[in-house]
């Protein structure tokens, strides 16, 4: 994260200056199309543009996509939280920056060579052709960074259906991205979308006979429609991802974790912490690090007035709310101030403990308000995050130094993102090893995508030949 930091010229803690916004291009500029077929056409027709280059220059693009990320991160992270109204501006910047540098390119598309006394067989990827993407409200330049720079590294073309909400920076996006691949020496409109995306379009879009690959990053609804539209489909799913705290924790440690996740972008990511599931011998312990660290605790009764406020629609205990779209990714300071609660801007995270069937713990709320279970066991802290979690398959956390219980829990949660002992980003290769995505595929199996997922595997042989031992 420090290293993130000083790229942007920002100190640790800081925020910087929000730079004016970028207006968005007319129709027809840059991969902008004003209907989607146009669109599409567009980008087959670079596709084929595209497909005719030597690996060595989709290197040199996949690297100019990465310097103008780089450069634009903080306009785009500035006209994320201006259009969207959700999340912090200084996190914006972070996620922006991470997809930049962290994403995988070509080097991601390994070859596979067997051979034998009957010959040679070789395995290569190659590209889908034209993708189509719908990406969400949430994280909508960050996902569109990342699909591109693994779409593009994998040599597809793609055409992004974005979320309404979301519209002018991801149009921005779109444009800035195309440009730097013209100046890399690819070809125009390798990347297009439209300025006013609707649901009609990105249903037309799935049915499209000129997409050959569906990537969606949204909710339960999208996902199902994509899983149904008779095409190949990744789909990145919502999530509920659970925080177990066990009685050997590093308490501190697992504080300052948690808060970092939580509240990371007022919790707009699906993969950050949702509900924290804590020992009873820790628990007050727990509550009193993150206090110590600005966290805001609420009582029982603030909780539950609260609980009117945010969920539009309340299922009961035990049940998945729908949560009051207003407040979703706002500060605590704006969703408090509801219940006539006053704390500053600088209040990153609230909780609140709640009995385990409390509807928030199993409602995704994207939302800094996180409610604390309290459990006797790490056994039962174990299958209640289990429960929890709902087979949505896709994040938890755990803070123990008990081996068998990490084990347990890694095995049981059965999740496409298990963190140990660390905040749930370093699941993203922020704060953590490994690569990065935005789009988590947990509903179709890929887990974190990567150019290798938005690529067809090819095989050639040649017989009784070209084995050289």
């Amino acid at each position: 994260m420090a290293e993130l930091r000083r790229q942007r010229g920002e100190a640790s803690g800081q925020t910087a200056p929000a730079p004016p916004a970028s207006a968005a291009p007319p129709a027809g500029t840059d991969g902008i199309f004003p209907d989607l077929d146009a669109a599409i056409a567009a980008a087959r027709a670079a596709f084929h543009q595209f497909n005719a280059l030597p690996l060595a220059r989709r290197d040199v693009i996949i690297a100019q996509m990465r310097q103008t990320a780089r450069e634009h991160a903080q306009v785009l992270a500035h006209e994320a939280w201006q259009e969207t109204g959700m999340g912090r501006y200084e996190d914006k910047i972070e996620k922006n920056l991470l997809v930049a540098e962290k994403t995988p390119g070509t080097e991601d598309l390994q070859p596979l060579a067997y051979t034998g006394d009957r010959g040679l067989t070789l395995i290569e990827r190659a590209p889908y052709g034209v993708i189509g993407a719908i990406t969400p409200s949430t994280n909508p330049t960050s996902t569109i960074i990342c699909n591109s720079i693994g779409m593009v590294a994998a040599g597809n073309a793609v055409v992004f259906n974005c979320h309404p909400g979301a519209k002018a920076v991801s149009v921005h996006t779109v444009q800035i991205l195309n440009q730097a691949i013209v100046r890399a020496g690819g070809p125009h409109n390798l990347i297009t979308t439209v300025p006013e995306p609707t649901i009609e379009s990105a249903q037309r879009m799935m049915k499209h006979p000129d997409i050959d690959l569906l990537v969606v990053t949204g909710g339960p609804g999208v996902v199902k429609v994509a899983m149904n539209s008779g095409k190949k489909a990744i789909c990145a799913g919502p999530g509920n991802p659970p925080a177990v705290v066990d009685e050997t924790a590093d308490i501190e440690q697992a504080a300052a974790d948690i808060i970092k996740g939580a509240s990371f972008d007022n919790n707009l990511v699906c993969i950050l912490e949702k509900e924290i599931i804590a020992v009873d011998a820790i628990a007050d312990q727990l509550k009193a690090a993150m206090s110590r660290r600005g966290v805001v605790e609420l009582t029982r009764y603030q909780m539950d007035r609260l609980l009117k406020v945010i969920l539009a629609e309340d299922h009961g205990p035990g049940k998945h709310g729908v949560i009051n779209k207003k407040f979703v990714g706002q500060n605590p300071s704006v969703i408090l101030r509801e219940i006539g609660m006053t704390v500053g801007d600088d209040v990153r995270l609230a909780i609140a403990e709640v009995p385990r069937d409390h509807q928030l713990v199993w409602t995704e709320q994207l939302m800094p308000i996180i409610p604390l279970v309290r459990v006797s066991t790490a056994d039962e802290a174990i299958d209640l995050a289990k429960a929890v979690e709902q087979g949505m398959g896709h994040t938890a956390t755990m803070h123990s130094k008990n081996l068998d219980n990490l084990s347990r829990m890694a095995r049981e949660i059965n999740t496409s993102i298990f963190v140990k002992n660390g905040p749930s980003l370093a699941g993203l290769g922020f704060g953590g090893e490994g690569y990065t995505s935005f789009s988590i595929a947990s509903p179709t199996g890929e887990g974190l995508t990567s150019a290798k997922d938005f690529s067809r595997v090819r095989r050639c042989v040649l017989v009784d030949a070209f084995r050289i031992v």
